[in-house]
């Protein structure tokens, strides 16, 4: 038998490599209602592009049927269909394939460029922990989902700034934010004698205040520097403080000396060729106009400056129905947790609040709640929050509660086999390799496995996918993609579990299909809890 992980993006480029010369032409089939027939469709009209009349070569139909190759999947028919060249895999086949190594779908694929250094700086956490506004509270968990992923990848990150507030500590901590805190300021004395030799002592012919060391014309800075692609068109004059040379300072100082966990062989000294190393500013669109100053300033200010600097833009956080209402990042976390307590509430009866073994649960599910509705949205985007006690509901299927629910469903559904297993119903779990896969036939479970489990590492990838070449100033990442995933993964393992009994009758004849359907959410629980880890979320065993 074949070895090795199968891989959706495997499969497509030998698919259309088997077409010949020419752009991709197949794709991935994910509604149920196609996949009832096919996984795979070269569309008609592509056909008729690559080939006269769109009448695919009999050698080529053979060389589709036949498909081999590294992480390519096992082809059973390729047949001209109205709507384009319709391919289904050998889907008992491929269950095997998958099922018998779980953790070859739950890891990210090895880095491409081992060894990359990137430093993640986010603004808002020099801002006062009380006044922490809800577009800044989005920029610190997109840069906390970015650098899981890249570090998932093998990317060495620094995050900047090492937050010294305690307050902003223990928030971050509630909000399961995984960010240094500082242990002693960057001496900016170097950097303030530096810029008193380049600044003007005064601004259009005023004094300047103590705190100001002079100022700084950026209109020349961004044209010796080639750097006007992306900028502000009202960068003008830059008045330099000592508070912006402390943030250079310290953005400095962690470009040039890293931990020494960051990356073996590395860290520890400094890092002389600073053009290895990325630096990328998550921000708020209305941080940016400051923190492109601030760009500027790094070049002008210092000896070697980073040479690739982006910005990962966020768009703005408005609450529906309450236009003028500035609502903080704290009173925000508050109002959904005090949500949450409430509908569990009314759930269970009793004021659960108050039990210490709930305590924990509670603070999961506002956290999953918060997470879902800030990083569901694509970064650059608008969000309008829905602040409706219906968004917390474990039935809100677009909700992080609807996903904890289902996580929890899960989590029960093994300790019931568990139990039962104990009690002498169900017999041990038998050794994967004795499973028989055909079994497994139903269109839920092909589903769950080949939209969910099988493209995962794929989505991985994507997910810390940073294209620093393209020109400008700003930069794409993709913050969103985890949490649609695994919504959607809810919602298809709600449906097929709301339909399907899992644990049947203690009979013997049905002990085979139930443990290959076990077997396939024994992986769609590993490829959730990965995803949840993703986001910095626990699992739950129970809600």
């Amino acid at each position: 038998m074949a070895t090795g992980r199968l891989g959706v993006g495997e499969t497509l480029g030998a698919l259309n490599a088997a077409l010949g010369p020419g752009g991709p032409v197949w794709i991935k089939e994910t509604r149920t209602r196609h996949l009832r027939s096919r996984d795979f469709l070269a569309p008609r009209r592509a056909l008729q592009a690559r080939f006269n009349d769109g009448q695919v070569p009999e050698h080529v139909l053979h060389a589709l049927a036949c498909l081999q190759g590294p992480g390519v999947a096992p082809v059973l028919r390729c047949a001209p269909t109205p709507a384009g060249l319709s391919l289904q895999l050998q889907r008992p086949a491929v269950f095997q394939r998958v099922l018998s190594d779980v953790t070859a779908y739950t890891a990210p694929v090895s880095p491409a460029s081992p060894g990359q250094r990137v430093l993640l700086h986010c603004p808002a956490l020099r801002s006062p922990h009380c006044a922490l506004r809800l577009s800044q509270l989005r920029t610190v968990l997109v840069a906390d989902h970015l650098a899981r992923a890249l570090r998932a990848h093998g990317v060495c990150v620094r995050l900047v700034p090492a937050v010294r507030d305690p307050h902003m500590l223990t928030f971050l901590q509630q909000l399961r934010v995984d960010w240094p805190a500082a242990s002693e300021r960057a001496s900016s004395r170097i950097l303030r004698s530096h810029a008193l030799a380049e600044l003007t002592s005064s601004y259009d012919g005023r004094a300047l205040s103590p705190r100001i060391l002079g100022r700084l014309c950026l209109k020349e800075l961004m044209e010796e520097q080639g750097c006007t692609a992306g900028c502000d068109p009202n960068l003008d004059n830059c008045l330099v403080t000592e508070d912006l040379l402390s943030v250079l300072a310290e953005l400095q100082e962690a470009l040039w000396h890293w931990p020494e966990d960051s990356h073996p062989g590395l860290a520890g000294v400094p890092d002389t060729g600073t053009d290895s190393c990325l630096v990328i500013h998550v921000v708020s669109c209305e941080e940016e106009f400051q923190q492109q100053k601030l760009n500027l300033l790094w070049w002008k200010l210092v000896d070697k400056p980073p040479l690739r600097q982006k910005h990962l833009i966020c768009g703005p956080v408005k609450v529906a129905g309450a236009p003028g209402t500035l609502m903080t990042a704290p009173e925000y976390y508050e109002f959904r947790h005090a949500q949450v307590c409430k509908a569990s509430a009314l759930k269970h009866g009793g004021d659960l609040a108050q039990d210490p073994a709930w305590t924990e649960i509670f603070s999961v599910l506002c956290v999953a709640t918060i997470k879902f509705e800030m990083l569901g949205t694509a970064p650059q985007s608008q969000i309008l929050l829905v602040l409706a006690d219906s968004n917390i509901s474990t039935k809100g299927t677009k909700s992080g509660t609807f996903v904890m629910y289902n996580c929890a469903r899960l989590a029960t559904l093994f300790e019931s086999y568990k139990c039962s297993m104990e009690q002498g119903l169900y017999p041990t779990f038998p050794p994967v390799s004795s499973l028989d896969f055909s079994l497994l036939h139903d269109e839920g479970e092909w589903l769950l496995l080949f939209n969910s489990i099988l493209p995962f590492t794929d989505l991985l990838s994507q997910t810390a996918v940073l294209d620093y070449t393209a020109p400008g100033l700003h930069i794409a990442a993709r913050t969103e993609m985890m949490c649609k995933f695994l919504v959607q993964l809810s919602m298809d393992f709600s449906s097929y579990y709301n339909r399907v009994h899992i644990l049947g009758e203690p009979r013997p004849h049905l002990f085979g299909q139930m443990f290959v359907r076990l077997q396939l959410l024994k992986a769609v629980r590993e490829v959730l809890h990965t995803g949840l880890a993703m986001l910095g979320l626990p699992p739950l065993s129970h809600i």
